[in-house]
Order: C-alpha cells, then sequence, then structure tokens
C-alpha cells in the first residue's frame, strides 16, 4: 500500500539490506562463475514474457503503461464460486498501475495481464485473491507479481497449496513482505521469491539476504511510481520492491526461456549486488 514520501521508518524487513550489514555473504554455491547480469539478461526486453498483475486493477492508457496491458480482468464473488470475468483497463486505486510501471520500466516488451481483486480501499477478498492466483497458474502465466498478501490463518493452507503448485509448473511467483512485522501469506513460503524494500535509488539494486523469511531487497522507498488518473506519486512501501524483481525476473526468462523458480532464485541470488565472488 502507498504511503507518503519521506517516513522515517522502513517497512518491515527492510533492514538487512543496508550496505555492509548482511550478516554472512552469500555465495555462488554450485553455480558457475560466468554466470553475472551480462550472462543473466544483457540485452533482454521481456518479450515473449506474460506478468499478470493481481492487485488494484491497471490503467491501460497511463503513459507508463506504454500499451504492454494486454488482458484486463476481475474476480467476481457473485456467484456460488469465484469466477473471472473480463474488466475494463482501470485501477480503482493506482497501485496496481504503479507496479505496472515498474515492471514495464525494467522490461519494457513484457505483457501486462491485470487481475483486479482489490477495491478502492484497497482491500479484497482472500477468496478473490486465491483465484486470481489458481487462474494465473492454470494459465501459465511467466510470472505473477504479489505486492499483497493474506493475513487469514484459515487460508494459510490454501495459499500454501498454491504457491507449491506454481512452483512445481514453472509459475513465478514475486511476493512483496508485509509492511508491518507478522506473517502474511504467500510471502512467507519458501516456493515464492519474497522481497523487501531497501532504499537506495537504483532499479536493478538487488540484495540477497541469507537470514529468513525475506529472501531479497529491491528498491521500495521514495520510488516515483506511476498513479491512477494518469498520475505519478513518490511511494514507500514492500509492494514497490516487488515489480522490481518481478521485472528482473521477466528479463532473466526472456534471455532463458524454461528456467524453473528454483533456477531463477539462483541466479537472482548469483547476481545480488551483496554476492560473494565465485
Amino acid at each position: 500500500m502507498a504511503e507518503p514520501s519521506g517516513l522515517s521508518d522502513l517497512p518491515a524487513w527492510s533492514e538487512p539490506f543496508a550496505p555492509g550489514s548482511v550478516a554472512r555473504e552469500p555465495r555462488r554455491r554450485g553455480i558457475d562463475g560466468s554466470v553475472d547480469r551480462e550472462w543473466a539478461w544483457g540485452g533482454a526486453t521481456g518479450r515473449g514474457i506474460r506478468v499478470a498483475i493481481i492487485d488494484s486493477g491497471v490503467e491501460g492508457d497511463h503513459p507508463d503503461v506504454a500499451g504492454r496491458l494486454t488482458r484486463s480482468l476481475a474476480v467476481n464473488l457473485g456467484g456460488d464460486e469465484p469466477e473471472l470475468v473480463p474488466d475494463e483497463s482501470i485501477d480503482l486505486f493506482g497501485h496496481g498501475t504503479a507496479c505496472a510501471g515498474i515492471i514495464i520500466g525494467l522490461a519494457p516488451e513484457a505483457e501486462i495481464i491485470s487481475i483486479r481483486v482489490l477495491g478502492q480501499d484497497l482491500k479484497g477478498k482472500g477468496a478473490a485473491f486465491a483465484a486470481a492466483l489458481e487462474w494465473a497458474i492454470t494459465e501459465g502465466i511467466d510470472v505473477v507479481n504479489l505486492s499483497l498478501s493474506s493475513k487469514s490463518e484459515a487460508l494459510f493452507g490454501l495459499f500454501h497449496e498454491l504457491a507449491d503448485e506454481a512452483y512445481f509448473h514453472n509459475v513465478v511467483l514475486v511476493s512483496a513482505a508485509n509492511n508491518a512485522p507478522g506473517n502474511s501469506f504467500p510471502s512467507l513460503f519458501s516456493s515464492v521469491i519474497s522481497v523487501a524494500a531497501h532504499a537506495e535509488p537504483d532499479p536493478q539494486r538487488l540484495y540477497y539476504n541469507p537470514s529468513p523469511p525475506v529472501e531479497f531487497g529491491a528498491w521500495g522507498v521514495d520510488v516515483p511510481v506511476a498513479w491512477k488518473d494518469g498520475g505519478r506519486i513518490v511511494a514507500i512501501g514492500n509492494s514497490f520492491a516487488a515489480p522490481h524483481v518481478a521485472g528482473l525476473v521477466a528479463l532473466l526468462l526472456s534471455k532463458h526461456p524454461g528456467l524453473t523458480p528454483f533456477e531463477v532464485k539462483a541466479i537472482l541470488a548469483a547476481v545480488a549486488d551483496n554476492a560473494a565472488p565465485a
């Protein structure tokens, strides 16, 4: 969720990503030393990769979306079972558009699919979230950006099952950690790529965190982002760190199709800015 710029407190889980504060050096275990960023995504644009954004919608005509929104869906909870239905290319809050703009800024030729599950108050039902995630897995979407989470213990099992299903079907889930301390799902599951914010203003600055639960850190403090009604704001939150990683994953998969989520994680760890030399 967006918060005003300039807050003194960082979102939860951000502290490990300060320069020099990693407790022990992450190492390229079992990965050839030639794996670097040039190998990983040099020259890639995200072409051929579908990125689903499960959020408040995406404003298709926003300049930062750059015409890359190819499909808009929403979850209808009015029937016996949740149903995905066609939606207008709108954003009820601005949050999903912000995520889309960040991803496209890194992977300009990625295809964006919006699945709206959040309303004007940036709240939604866990059942809608789960239905959207299940659809993305069934459709074989390459990357799913999850800048949202559920605290419902009753949904723990369902989200765990969905996260594992995505993992074994080569659907990469990139999930923002909750901004406040505490359990939230699916961000704390090992089968997703969990992301928290650091404050360095570099879209490709990536940190690996060897201490659980959050695995990676990306720019999420004072980030200029696209917003509702063609606007832009400066925002803070783990929500805006996750799409930076989703964009990098889109680049990686466009250059190396067929990588599994396990391999994607290993490569991200290998090329992280705080990774030890091979």
